[in-house]
């Protein structure tokens, strides 16, 4: 099914941008970029709902639980 690639593939580039966070990659960084511009539309709401906790953001976990259980729903 197509949906289900296509969560697959967005799963890949929220782990994409915590491997970055964790790396520290300069903003400019054109991958960088890229990756923060199709994960912070979805990102950004979950952080304004759910607090740091001891400095770590929790938000790519529970997207990306969300959409594993989109996924399953699907099929």
């Amino acid at each position: 099914m197509l949906l289900a690639v296509l969560i697959d593939l967005y799963s890949f580039v929220v782990v994409g941008a915590v491997v970055i966070a964790w790396m520290q990659v300069p903003p400019s960084h054109q991958v960088a970029t890229v990756i923060r511009t199709l994960t912070e539309p979805l990102l950004a709401p979950i952080r304004s709902v759910l607090p740091t906790i001891g400095g770590l953001d929790f938000s790519p976990i529970v997207l990306l639980t969300g959409l594993q259980v989109v996924r399953s729903l699907l099929l």
